[in-house]
């Protein structure tokens, strides 16, 4: 067997290797191989490059509204509550304006810049002093962008626009009147005992007062069980109606100088708070409709000149006995005298 030399083997063996391996195949791309199926993966063109074809996330590059509340209607007048929230990926503040547009005359109807509001947090926009919106169509729009300037992104959630009909408030519905007080049972009514001859129990200007001299006001650990007539002090307390006096006395806590007295229709009356040494009165005294039984006063806990007039119906603090209220018959009764 003839026998090669080294060097000519060496050759030889080096040439076979070339022959079975073939050279790598670059991509067009530096350090991409190429894809299967030959030539080179194509670019997504997106940041960070993709892999298999699933893109990276990406900024969508400006604001967006996630939420914005207008009422479809409203009526003229002070501009409707309006909210919004905006959003922007990984940015915490943005800056906003609503402008709410008159689609008739193509102007601007009232503007209110929100100034720079937290991203994800709903705000209420709040309108200038003395805006006022009249009856039409309208359009409230949002503009806004964070602090590279990049502007609202239209169509994410909503477009930033929303139409708004104002029309003119609902007419005043006239308040029923109120319905007659109850009759109380065996006794007239306050229309009745006016017209039966009954006076106003004060015989001189006055006045109601206001809630706290009404019947059922409160007073500290009780209700007030009377009326209040506010007047100037010795202005006389007349009886509204004939009957008898059945009790005179003083409470320095309380009532002050006071008398009460029982009548035939089933009423008794207590007259309080009057001035001292003004009791024309005596237990027993028949009374008729307008005669004198004191002089307003304060005494007692008054802080102020009136007649305190209670009405009792089944005896003055009888076992039996309740107060009403005496307004609507007091209403009648002075009606009746100015008349």
């Amino acid at each position: 067997m003839r026998h090669l030399p080294l060097r000519g083997t060496a050759a030889l063996l080096a040439a076979i290797a070339c022959a079975a391996v073939p050279a790598p195949v670059f991509a067009a791309e530096p350090g991409g191989a190429a894809a299967p199926g030959g030539g080179p993966a194509p670019s997504t063109g997106r940041a960070g490059g993709s892999a298999y074809g699933v893109p990276a996330r990406v900024s969508a590059g400006g604001p967006v509204l996630l939420s914005l509340s207008v009422p479809r209607t409203a009526v003229a007048g002070r501009p409707p509550t309006v909210k919004l929230s905006l959003d922007e990926t990984g940015v915490a503040t943005v800056t906003a304006r609503v402008t709410i547009t008159d689609l008739a005359s193509h102007t601007t109807a009232v503007s209110a810049a929100l100034g720079w509001v937290r991203t994800r947090r709903t705000v209420t926009v709040h309108w200038p002093s003395g805006a006022v919106l009249r009856v039409g169509s309208y359009e409230v729009s949002v503009r806004a962008h964070d602090h590279q300037r990049r502007q609202l992104l239209r169509g994410a959630r909503t477009s930033g626009v929303v139409g708004l009909t104002v029309a003119e408030p609902p007419a005043p519905q006239p308040t029923p009147a109120a319905p007659p007080p109850a009759a109380e049972p065996g006794v007239p009514t306050p229309a009745q005992s006016a017209a039966a001859g009954a006076v106003f129990p004060v015989a001189g200007p006055h006045s109601f007062g206001g809630p706290e001299n009404r019947f059922g006001a409160p007073r500290g650990n009780h209700t007030h069980q009377g009326q209040d007539i506010l007047t100037a002090e010795g202005t006389p307390d007349v009886a509204p109606m004939a009957g008898t006096v059945t009790w005179t006395s003083y409470q320095a806590g309380g009532a002050g100088y006071y008398a009460v007295e029982h009548t035939s229709s089933g009423f008794d009356f207590m007259f309080a708070h009057c001035q001292a040494g003004s009791l024309a009165v005596s237990p027993e005294q028949a009374m008729s409709a307008g005669q004198r039984i004191c002089s307003a006063g304060q005494t007692g806990d008054a802080t102020t000149p009136h007649l305190h007039f209670e009405m009792w119906v089944g005896g003055w603090q009888a076992a039996t006995g309740h107060p009403i209220d005496p307004l609507p018959y007091l209403e009648a009764w002075d009606h009746a005298g100015a008349g």
